[in-house]
This record gives structure tokens, C-alpha cells and sequence, in this order.
């Protein structure tokens, strides 16, 4: 209890807990490692374990899989491909008209690196993962895209033949009269960005435990899935089977989601057929690795926005044009991406005529789905990239361009052109207010000092709407309406909750909501402590969940903020339905009318008399004790809400839709400077206003609203799914893809205003996805006013500012020949060394190309098969930092000049990844009658092995190859002592 609510209490008054920092229930548990996570829970005796066999290509076609030695591994129960995958199941429901197959594992080609190739299924993880080695794939590689604005061009590869196009979807909006509003305008400003993917890494990856049951024909499947449970559906489908023969549980606890651990479900689909297969129950869990690589990111979207605007800055009318990169398959719920924020795409401004065209396409990366801020991050960063492009091309203050265009005060509730019913709010108020308390005069001064200095400073601003609990129907705008009438109407937000009484009067809750950090447990303990009159700690909260055993329904799930606005809210209106039977209860023993009973401080009481009064604990236990008391047909004291906000409709026929049932406001703005010399940028000073309703908690909302700020610098200034024009994933370690530590984050400015939704029970709204959406392109605006550059592209790294610093960076090394080089596009890797040899050139040159002295020589070799004397197999174990696997080379001569130089070129191909370069080595005399081998090389490396950061790449290649000709020295009794620099690293160091 607060300090407030001590005082309170010992005054004998009634104690309001909600609007309170209240200690988290959470964190005890979490803090002192009793956190359950799905990784530490029990599981069944002879329960197996699985591990995934990636495809190290981008696009390539599957000639064959060679399973038989892996199966007669020790304790292998399984390898599964895709013939036994398809066989017993069906292909995930697709979220547009297609005709597109998408299953959880490649069949006949594979489209993305990491997509699952093969299953082993063994007694223990490691068993698998050895099972993995043994796995041998033909692959005949195929042309790749990645650019999503080339995947459209029709001499591109396509994806999926039966489409005969990488267009998946494409669709056409027009809301008011767009054409007019140009045609009359005085001005046409225009941007056009290009999104790039980034993801949130939670520190706990996917996990899922499935067990089938012949005598049943049902599935009972434990997986940290978040939803939505609408992929319930999704995934009882594709094993075949009605949804209650499909148990989905969750565990109490989850390292982080994001929205990513949505996308854990085709892996559920993948285990449970394993399961089925095995006869035993299969455990998986993800490592780093496969989630990075393998397992959702936010889409990169390629936006062309066009406004017409008026001299002074207001805009009549926008024309946006969106390309949405959905990766290799289109898994539900994409394109829920694009279509999120398709009610408010004029964000918080009043912009009567848009146009939109919207276009879907599938290129070689991992497939997208939902994570934090989902699709607010592309759509905000157009927009407010525009309205500061219309300040400067138009000469006027940033600020009252803003100020001019948003939704003028009053106007609330407010119905934007396409469709969305904007709740409550004061948007010029917050916005005045933000100005005024976060001193944005003060910055302005400041920036004008600093620039006075010679340094590099820049301001930039941003206003958004966040949206939150999403009308599920939201995703049916991708469809016609006459697509939509075939298909049936489709919308809503049903939220649940279960508050029930025991016989000691205990207060237990049970919502259909999984948090991954939020504080469920704690919030809604506020809300049934406020309704009924008792302290939080009465009040028992579990969100673990269990489909066969809780009350849920499609829109359940923990998603597109709504556990405040949604779950807080069925929550409350189910405490009210028991906190009316007790009333009932109570009048009829106190003797006063129902309407007169209050619950305060753990007593039903008269509302003119407290000292008549009953306890808490008494009055519940009497549906148990006895029933006769309660004055009700049902005298059980447990209720459940179903809450379906009215206001979220289908699309209508003229394509408007209410998206999200609320609507909050941000405002921000920041100083950042810039190192004149790195390029790097800093945070200066970073002010967020924020209007989220109602505020429960506000020691979490300040959290939620960190947190999402913590994750948008990163999608600025550091984070990025990188793919090379072969489709290799370039990022797969965090020695690559730079996720911010609190180091490098700041703490933000929040300040808050409160307008309560008229739309839910309890006037909240969502928070903690906003800054996901504004804080990057805050932080771009303010990165171009600092350079004075039109464009900008995230995320904003040392090295692209330089660029715009100093110019492009020229090379001044001394290039060596590369002759030889290998074709491609996939992580490059080049060096050179020396080895002193103590026999002759002659006897050297026979040593290398005997293979039973190569197969004693190479690092990891299981042994070479000799298939011309220019001709050699080998089958060796290599391991990269994390990354170990076993491969096999396939190793030609060529250019022999005997004894003096020969040109060896190589294809390395496993599980793990793949290489192919060529190397030249020339043997020279020396006095002593030995030789000098000295060596050049030139590869590429693509699949898993690749993503490891390139400095761990580049010096673990040194090391594999200086061991090779340090044992080739060692073979011949010679070799001379060198550095210890030397000896790690090769060459000439």
C-alpha cells in the first residue's frame, strides 16, 4: 500500500487504487529467478526433443534429401521433411485470395534462408542436433529478389508459380476527392522512404511442447504464443482437426514477445505433427541464432507520399502509395501489417481526401509478422518525414505547420476520411501544453547556441495517433466488398475475463490475456480492489492460459495494446456483475436496500451507516456455505464478461473502417547532435507528451512508454535485417544486428495529459506501442535538420551520417588480383599467409595432393575420397564461434605448374551454411632446401554461417586455414616457431 493509501485506510476511508504505483506482484518472482518459463517447465517421461535443419539458400530447389544415415543415428526417433509434413497436415490458411500454398517447412524449393528444410526428433537436443550433421540436401540454386520494388518488375524470379507474379495483393482506395484537392492546391510536396526491417528480440525465444493423443485425435500443446487467438483457428486447421481437439496452453511467464512470439505458431503446426508421427510427446525450443535468422520481423514498406497544400501549410489532401514486403510466404495475419493503420492514415490530422494504392509483394526473406508498434513505424515515418519536407519547401516554422493541420479541439469523437472514429481527445491542447512544460523554446535557444559554436545540431518534431485494440476486421480491407460479402462480415474486440469467490473468500481472476512483462497481474488486481472494496493483495490473479479450461474467443490474446483498454476493462464489468449479487446478498442480511450498500476496506456496509456492516470473507462464503442466502437464481459466485465494444464495425462498402476501437495522442520532439568527426548521433534531449486515456498505473505506464522508446532508438540509430543481393542474411548475431543497452538510450521527458475514452469501461486507452511509431522518425527529422538534407534512411548509422559529413569513403588499400574470384553476393572473406615448409618443393607438392595426408592435415576432416588426381571429397566438422556444423568439400586443381603453384577452388556445403571461393598457393625454394608456401584467397559464404559477425568470421577463417598449413609443416617435420599473432591469425602479422 502507498503511503496515501495507509493514511487513507487509517482513516477509516475508502482507499482508490487505480491511478496508483502500486509494487508490481510480477516482480518478486522474476527478480529472484522463480520466473516458469516454457523452458522451465516439466515435461512427460520419453518426451523427445527436435532440432531444425535450415536451408543455408535464399531460393533454391530441393533435388533430394538424404535421410538414411541420419535415422540410424543414435537415439533418432524421426527425420521429417516435407512429404511427411504435408501428408499429415494442411497448408496454413492465407490472409489474401492467392493461390498460394504456406507451410510450416519447405516443400520441393526453399524461399528464404533459414526456412526449415528437415526435423530430427531424437532423445535429447544433442542427439538431434548430431542428426542434423548427417542430413545431406541436394540444392539446385535459383535466381533470388530481395529489393521489393524489383520483386514487382515480371523478369524478376518469381516466388510462387502457381501466382505466375511476386504481387500477392494489390488494392485501391479513394476517400473524398482527392484529384480536386490536388488539382486546386498551390503546392505539391512529396516524400518517398524506404522502411527498413527491424525486429524486437525478446530475450526468450519461441518454445513449444506438443503431445497427440491417437484415442482422442487431439493435440495438447504448450507454447509461448501471445496471439491473437484467432491463429487458433489457423492452426486446429491445418493439423485437421476441430478446434477443441486442439489444446493451446501458455506458460505463467514470458521472456518478452513484442508481437514476434506471434509468429511461433507454424512451428506449433510443425511439433504437433511431429508428435503425431513419433507417438511421443516433442519439445522445441528456438536458439539465437534461428530466431534472428528464421523467425519474424516488422515488413520494410517502400512508401511514395504525395500532399497538396495550401501556401500556409495545410494540407487538403494526401496520395499514399505503399509497396509492403511480406517476405517469402504471406502468413496470417499479414497483411495485417499494411491495413493496421488503414483508419488513420491522415494520423492526427485533418486531412479530408486521400488516395491510397496498396500493394502486397513476396520477396527471398523471412517471413514478417506482428511486432511492436506494428505498422505505425512505416506509415508515421512517411507522414511526419512530409511535414517537415512541407516546412522547408515551403519556408515555414515546422511548428506551425503542425500546429495548422491538427484535429482542431472539440471535434472529438472524430471520424477520419477513412473511416476511423478517433475516441477522445485534445490533440492542440496536449500539443501546446508539451511545448510549453517540456521547453521547447529553451531547445530552440540551445540549438541556436550550439550552431553558433560550429556544431551540429538538429530539432525535429513529430505528432501521432497511437492506436490501440484492433478491430479484427480490420484485415478484411484487403479484401473487395464483394470479396468481403462472399467471405461473411468479419470485426469486433471481444475481451474476457472470469472473477470468482472461494469459500474463504478469496478473490481469484482469470483472463484470456498472456503478458509478456505488462503487469496483469498487478493492474488487475487494482481494478477488482477498487470494485469490491478490498486491498490488491486480496485479489489473486492468474493469466496463464489454457483453451480447454478459459473463456476466450478469437480476438483474445495479448496484442495491438489492449490489455488496459480491453482485458482491464471485462475485468472490471465482470467484478461489477459479483459486486451486484453481493449487494443483494448483503441488503437482504443488513436489512437496507441493495442501492444503499458500498464495499470499502474489506466490509459490505450501509453506504448512511458503516457500522452496520458485514465482512468481506463471510459474505462471499455464503454461496458456498449456504446458497439459501444468496437471492439470486444463480447463486454461484463467479462471473465472466464478454465486453464486444459496438463502435468496431465491418469495412463498409465504401471501404471505411474503424480500425481500432481507441485513439491516443503523442507529441514530440527532440535536440540530437552530431559528431563532426564519427557521424555518430546523440540524444541530447528527447520530450514525449502522450494522451492515453485514463492511467491505471502510472509507474508502468512510464515504463511502457520507455521501453517502447528504447526499441525506437534502436530502429533508428542501430537496427537492421540485413539481406545481401543473394539473399544471404548478413545480421543473424548481435555482433551485427546492434540492439541499444541502456548505455545508449537516454531516459525521455514524459508528460501526460488525460482525456478518458468514452468507449471503454474504464476511459483507458493503449500505451507502449507509441513510441515505437514516432521516436524514429522524430529522430530522423531532427538528424536532416541537422545536416540540412531532404533525405534521410534508418536506421541512421556513424557511417551513413559520414557519408553526408565527408562523402563517400574511398578504399586505400592496395587491391590484389582476383582473377579468380568467386561469382556471387554473399559475405566476403579475403587473406593471404606464408608457411615454412622443411622438405623440398617437390615432396611439398606430393604431400598436398595425397589424400591421405590431407585427410590427417585438414582441420576437422573425417576423410577425403580421391576422385581424380585433380579431384578430391572431404567430410569435416568446422565450428565458427557459435556455429558448428559438419560439411561437405568438394575441391578441384587447376592451374597446376608442378612443383612451384596451383589453384585450388572449393564448394563447402552443410546444414549450417555454405562457401565456395578459390585460393592460389605457390611453393618457393629456400636455401636450406625447404620451401616457402605462401597463399591468397578469395570467398564467399552464405546460409547461418554467415550471420556471424564479420570480424569473428573473417579471423576464424584465418585461423581454420593457418591450421591447415601449420600441420601440412608440422606433417613434413619442419615449420618455424612463430608470433603469437601470427599463430592466431595467419599471414604476415
Amino acid at each position: 500500500m502507498s503511503a496515501s493509501g495507509n493514511v487513507e485506510a487509517m482513516a477509516g476511508q475508502a482507499t482508490t487504487w487505480c491511478g496508483q504505483s502500486v509494487e508490481r506482484v510480477e516482480d518478486a518472482a522474476l527478480l529472484t529467478g522463480r520466473g516458469r518459463f516454457i523452458d522451465d517447465l516439466g515435461v512427460r517421461p520419453g518426451t523427445l526433443h527436435a532440432a531444425i535443419l535450415r536451408s543455408p539458400h535464399a531460393h533454391a530447389r530441393i533435388r533430394a534429401i538424404h535421410t538414411d544415415a541420419a535415422r540410424r543415428a543414435e537415439g533418432v526417433a524421426a527425420i521429417l521433411t516435407g512429404a511427411e509434413i504435408t501428408a499429415n497436415s494442411a497448408s496454413l490458411v492465407v490472409g489474401v485470395k492467392a493461390p498460394i500454398d504456406c507451410w510450416p517447412i519447405a516443400v520441393d524449393r526453399v524461399r528464404y534462408v533459414g526456412e526449415p528444410v528437415a526435423v530430427a526428433i531424437a532423445e535429447s537436443r544433442y542427439l538431434a542436433e548430431d542428426a542434423l550433421d548427417l542430413v545431406e540436401v541436394d540444392y539446385d540454386p535459383l535466381p533470388c529478389v530481395v529489393d521489393p520494388v524489383a520483386a514487382l518488375d515480371p523478369a524478376q524470379p518469381v516466388l510462387h508459380e502457381a501466382l505466375h507474379t511476386n504481387l500477392v495483393s494489390e488494392r485501391r482506395f479513394r476517400y473524398g476527392d482527392p484529384e480536386q484537392a490536388f488539382a486546386d492546391a498551390a503546392n505539391k510536396v512529396s516524400v518517398t522512404i524506404r522502411y527498413p526491417r527491424n525486429s524486437c528480440t525478446p530475450i526468450e525465444t519461441y518454445g513449444v511442447v506438443a503431445e497427440y493423443d491417437p484415442g482422442e485425435d487431439a493435440y495438447d500443446v504448450t507454447a509461448n504464443f501471445m496471439g491473437p487467438f484467432s491463429l487458433h483457428a489457423v492452426m486446429a486447421r491445418a493439423l485437421k482437426v476441430p478446434g477443441n481437439r486442439f489444446r493451446l496452453r501458455t506458460p505463467p511467464d514470458s521472456g518478452g514477445s513484442f508481437g514476434v512470439k506471434q509468429g511461433v505458431f507454424p512451428y506449433v503446426v510443425l511439433m504437433a505433427v511431429a508428435a503425431r508421427l513419433c507417438a511421443q510427446p516433442v519439445k522445441w525450443v528456438e536458439d539465437r541464432l534461428e530466431h534472428l535468422t528464421a523467425s519474424v520481423s516488422a515488413t520494410n514498406r517502400v512508401t511514395t507520399l504525395d500532399a497538396a497544400v495550401d501556401a500556409d501549410g495545410r494540407i487538403r489532401a494526401l496520395a499514399f502509395d505503399q509497396i509492403e514486403d511480406v517476405g517469402a510466404h504471406i502468413r496470417a495475419p499479414e497483411p495485417a501489417t499494411l491495413y493496421r493503420m488503414h483508419g488513420n492514415l491522415t494520423g492526427a490530422y485533418d486531412i479530408r481526401h486521400v488516395s491510397v494504392r496498396n500493394r502486397v509483394v513476396v520477396t527471398n526473406k523471412t517471413p514478417t509478422g506482428l511486432n511492436r508498434g506494428f505498422g505505425g513505424p512505416q506509415v508515421y515515418f512517411a507522414l511526419e518525414r512530409l511535414m517537415q519536407r512541407i516546412a522547408i519547401e515551403l519556408g515555414l516554422d515546422p511548428i506551425d505547420v503542425i500546429r495548422r493541420n491538427l484535429i482542431p479541439s472539440g471535434a472529438f469523437p472524430y471520424r477520419t476520411a477513412s473511416g476511423a472514429l478517433l475516441d477522445s481527445g485534445d490533440y492542440v491542447r496536449a500539443f501546446e501544453q508539451a511545448l510549453a512544460e517540456g521547453g521547447f523554446a529553451d531547445l530552440r535557444q540551445r540549438q541556436k547556441e550550439m550552431r553558433a559554436q560550429g556544431r551540429i545540431y538538429g530539432i525535429g518534431l513529430t505528432a501521432a495517433v497511437e492506436p490501440s485494440v484492433s478491430n479484427m476486421g480490420y484485415i478484411t480491407t484487403v479484401l473487395t466488398p464483394e470479396e468481403r460479402r462472399k467471405a461473411g462480415p468479419k470485426n469486433g474486440a471481444q475481451a474476457t475475463a472470469t472473477v470468482s469467490l472461494d469459500p474463504l473468500g478469496g478473490v481469484s481472476v482469470h483472463v484470456a490475456s498472456v503478458p509478456q512483462g505488462q503487469g496483469h497481474r498487478t493492474v488487475l488486481s487494482q481494478i477488482v480492489a477498487d470494485s469490491l472494496g478490498l486491498k490488491p493483495s486480496d485479489v489473486r490473479v492468474v493469466t496463464d492460459f489454457d483453451s480447454a479450461r478459459d473463456a476466450w474467443s478469437i480476438a483474445s490474446g495479448n496484442y495491438a495494446s489492449r490489455f488496459a483498454a480491453a482485458v482491464g476493462g471485462a475485468t472490471h464489468l465482470a467484478a461489477e456483475q459479483i459486486k451486484v449479487k453481493l449487494a443483494r446478498s448483503a441488503a437482504a442480511q443488513l436489512n437496507v436496500p441493495a442501492g444503499e450498500i458500498e464495499f470499502a476496506l474489506g466490509r459490505a456496509r450501509a453506504r448512511g451507516n458503516p457500522d452496520n456492516a458485514i465482512a468481506f470473507s463471510r459474505l462471499a462464503a455464503a454461496s458456498h456455505w449456504s446458497p439459501g442466502l444468496i437471492p439470486e437464481a444463480d447463486q454461484a459466485l463467479r462471473e465472466t464478461a464478454f465486453w464486444t465494444p459496438p463502435e468496431l464495425t465491418p469495412p463498409n462498402e465504401a471501404d471505411e473502417i474503424n480500425s481500432s476501437l481507441c485513439h491516443g495522442f503523442i507529441f514530440d520532439f527532440c535536440g540530437v547532435e552530431i559528431d563532426p568527426v564519427t557521424g555518430a548521433v546523440r540524444i541530447d534531449k528527447y520530450v514525449t507528451m502522450h494522451d492515453c486515456g485514463r492511467i491505471l498505473h502510472p509507474g508502468m505506464v512510464a515504463g511502457q512508454v520507455t521501453g517502447g522508446f528504447a526499441h525506437a532508438v534502436g530502429a533508428a540509430l542501430y537496427e537492421e535485417f540485413s539481406y545481401g543481393p543473394d539473399g544471404a542474411f548478413l545480421t543473424g548475431t548481435f555482433a551485427d544486428y546492434l540492439v541499444p543497452t541502456a548505455m545508449e538510450v537516454p531516459a525521455p521527458v514524459i508528460l501526460h495529459v488525460e482525456t478518458p475514452s468514452p468507449f471503454t469501461p474504464l476511459g483507458t486507452k493503449g500505451v507502449g506501442e507509441g513510441n515505437c511509431m514516432s521516436t524514429p522518425v522524430c529522430l530522423a527529422n531532427a538528424v536532416a535538420d541537422a545536416l540540412r538534407v531532404a533525405q534521410i534512411d534508418l536506421p541512421m548509422t556513424p557511417v551513413k551520417i559520414a557519408g553526408y559529413l565527408h562523402g563517400a569513403e574511398t578504399s586505400t588499400r592496395r587491391a590484389r588480383p582476383r582473377d579468380n574470384a568467386p561469382a556471387g553476393a554473399g559475405r566476403a572473406l579475403h587473406g593471404s599467409g606464408e608457411a615454412r615448409i622443411a622438405v623440398a618443393p617437390e615432396a611439398a607438392w606430393d604431400m598436398l595432393l595425397d589424400p591421405n595426408t590431407l585427410a590427417t592435415i585438414i582441420p576437422g576432416c573425417h576423410g577425403v575420397e580421391r576422385l581424380s588426381d585433380t579431384h578430391f571429397r572431404a567430410d569435416v566438422t568446422l565450428g565458427v564461434g557459435p556455429v558448428t556444423g559438419r560439411y561437405k568439400a568438394d575441391i578441384r586443381l587447376s592451374d597446376l605448374v608442378r612443383p612451384q603453384s596451383v589453384t585450388l577452388s572449393g564448394i563447402v556445403v552443410g546444414a549450417l551454411g555454405d562457401a565456395r571461393g578459390t585460393g592460389r598457393i605457390r611453393l618457393a625454394p629456400t636455401p636450406d632446401d625447404g620451401t616457402m608456401l605462401t597463399y591468397d584467397y578469395d570467398a564467399e559464404i552464405g546460409g547461418k554461417v554467415a550471420s556471424i559477425g564479420g570480424r569473428l568470421l573473417d579471423g576464424a577463417a584465418r585461423i581454420v586455414i593457418q591450421k591447415f598449413f601449420a600441420a601440412l609443416a608440422r606433417k613434413c617435420g619442419g615449420g618455424e616457431k612463430r608470433s603469437l599473432l601470427a599463430r592466431l591469425f595467419g599471414g604476415r602479422a
